[in-house]
Parts: C-alpha cells; structure tokens; sequence
C-alpha cells in the first residue's frame, strides 16, 4: 500500500493522551488559506495574517541529522538570513514559505588560505495556495547571490549553499 508509506505530517500528533485540561481547537477545521483569509476579515495585521507557516516541531525538522546545540544555532542564523532577505527584496509576503535546511554534509571549502570542512545549508522557497500542493519559487539571482555569500560569509560553520528547486508532489514543502 504507497499511502501508508507516505509520512504523517509533523505538527499531528505528540500530545498526552491524558492532560490536566481540555484541548480547544477552533481552526481544527481549517487550511491555512482558510484561517489567513479569517484573520483578514477580523482585521489582523498582516504581519500576522502573512506571516510565513513555521513548522510545530520548530527548527528540529529542518536539521537533518542530529540535532545539536550547534547545529541549532547554525541553522538559527542562517534561516535569520534568508528571512531577513525575502524581507527585504519584498518577496516574504509574496511567496508560501522560505527557510534554510541544515543538511547532514560537511564538504571541503577554502575561506582565506585555509581549508574548511564545513556544513552545507540548503534555500527553500515555495509558492502555494494551501500547502497541500507547491512549487519552488525562482528566485532572481541577485537574492540567491546575496543568500550565498551571507550564509557563507556570517554563519560559522557553513561554506556551501545550495537551493532547492523541488515541487510538492513529489517533495514535500519541509525536508522531514
């Protein structure tokens, strides 16, 4: 049966089944196009309202490998950068989702005149309308340039970056 090789979706499930209070989940229902357009009607800022999905397990499910301390704090700083630069070439609001990957690779690099062997970190950037399909967004070159040289030049401990360009189906829009 495919279906059941399929992986559940990572912000389902993990709560006791036994709590010391009740669970109210009145958006259960909803898609996330569903709530934004709510939030608008209950004029939300959009800050809010467009504020790019983050996954419930937080940073853990965009690490893979083992997840550190520092690997945490690698992946922290270079998902600040690509926020930072959607934001700023006025794409953030525009696009699904963008973030940065920390994958389980090191790779040999040179910065200066020494040999690094170092982490590579990858860009995902996506458009949807609802999550439940997606496909990568074509970033212009210019952002992709600046991302690189950012990533690689302010986050110790990453000398390459790669981009993504995988649609949902087949991939999903998180790497876990």
């Amino acid at each position: 049966n495919p279906a059941a090789l399929i992986k559940s979706h990572h912000n389902v499930g993990g709560l006791p089944e036994k709590m010391k209070f009740e669970l109210i989940e009145p958006l259960r229902c909803l898609f996330k196009d569903e709530v934004r357009e709510l939030g608008k009607e209950l004029g939300l800022p959009k800050e809010i309202v467009m504020r790019q999905p983050f996954p419930g397990p937080g940073l853990a499910v965009r690490i893979l490998g083992e997840v550190t301390p520092e690997r945490c704090e690698i992946l922290r700083n270079a998902d600040t950068i690509v926020v930072e630069e959607m934001k700023s070439n006025n794409l953030y609001y525009k696009i699904w989702q963008s973030f940065a990957v920390l994958l389980p690779v090191r790779s040999v690099g040179v910065m200066g005149d020494e040999r690094t062997y170092e982490y590579t970190i990858a860009v995902r950037a996506v458009e949807s309308k609802d999550g439940m399909t997606a496909d990568w967004v074509k970033l212009p070159y210019k952002v992709l340039e600046t991302l690189s040289n950012r990533i690689i030049n302010e986050v110790d401990g990453v000398n390459r970056v790669c981009l993504d360009i995988s649609s949902k189906p087949p991939a999903t829009i998180e790497w876990e």
